[in-house]
């Protein structure tokens, strides 16, 4: 990610303007964006409600679609192999239990599936229309004897699930779609259900300039924030340098329980 890109502030209207006259056709695919967005936010003021009707909107029209802003399924395969071969580097083994957040319809979900033993693979989402086409893809790779679990999610408390459990948790795409509320929950409960040793790695949209938003889908946040974020609930988060080397986009970071830095189980 280039310099100039981190500090750019997306929400404003001089680079709406810009983009527009770069792009003039994906002009007409944005406005529809806009009027959703004002739409969807009239009638669900609750982020997470609010989400979960721009995924069910996007899921109408392929699931593919409700997983990273209208990919190819090329594209779509692509990202969930190097989310895999990432972890996989960095010390994911078939032994370990797995908590993916926003586990959509397994875009890397369907490796980590195949990867783990039955059983360890743990998958939550706000949204039951995007969890059936999860269902669809175990069934289409066929990985029913793997049994993971998918499950459907009102917050990230992951109140439901045992404490000290999973080795390795992950979101991929989550926080770049989360205002700061949701999550600093999700930092506030996440070091509960971390095994010994376990991380908590997810991808964000960075800025090095100021913190912005566009519509309400889009939130980029400083890496310092999240930083101060993570160690207020006893976290301690490292940048992951060499996801920036990956053709993505967003920036990664990993987080550990603090008494755990000697221990975790990637390198």
């Amino acid at each position: 990610m280039g310099a100039d890109d981190t500090r750019r502030n997306r929400g404003t209207l001089a680079h709406r303007a810009r983009y527009a006259l770069r792009h003039p056709r994906r002009v007409p695919a944005h406005a529809r964006r806009a009027l959703r967005d004002a739409w969807l936010r009239l009638r669900h003021r609750d982020h997470i409600a609010y989400y979960r009707a721009v995924m069910a909107s996007d899921a109408a029209r392929s699931a593919e679609a409700a997983v990273g802003h209208n990919p190819s399924r090329e594209q779509w395969a692509r990202i969930g192999r190097l989310q895999f071969d990432y972890l996989l580097r960095h010390g994911l083994r078939p032994h370990h239990r797995m908590l993916e957040i926003g586990c959509g319809n397994l875009r890397a979900g369907r490796l980590f599936i195949d990867h783990l033993e039955p059983g360890h693979y743990y998958g939550i989402d706000i949204s039951p229309d995007i969890l059936l086409a999860a269902q669809d893809t175990v069934v289409r790779d066929g990985l029913q004897a793997k049994m993971p679990y998918l499950t459907l999610a009102d917050d990230l408390t992951f109140a439901f699930l045992p404490e000290r459990h999973f080795d390795v948790v992950h979101a991929h795409s989550v926080f770049s779609h989360s205002p700061r509320h949701v999550i600093e929950e999700c930092f506030a409960h996440v070091g509960r259900v971390l095994a010994p040793g376990g991380f908590f790695d997810f991808t964000f949209d960075r800025t090095e300039g100021e913190e912005h938003q566009v519509l309400h889908e889009d939130f980029y946040y400083r890496t310092r924030t999240l930083v101060e974020l993570a160690a207020r609930h006893g976290l301690s988060a490292r940048f992951m340098d060499d996801w920036e080397e990956l053709p993505h986009k967003q920036s990664k970071m990993r987080l550990t329980a603090m008494s755990d830095r000697a221990r975790t189980v990637g390198p």
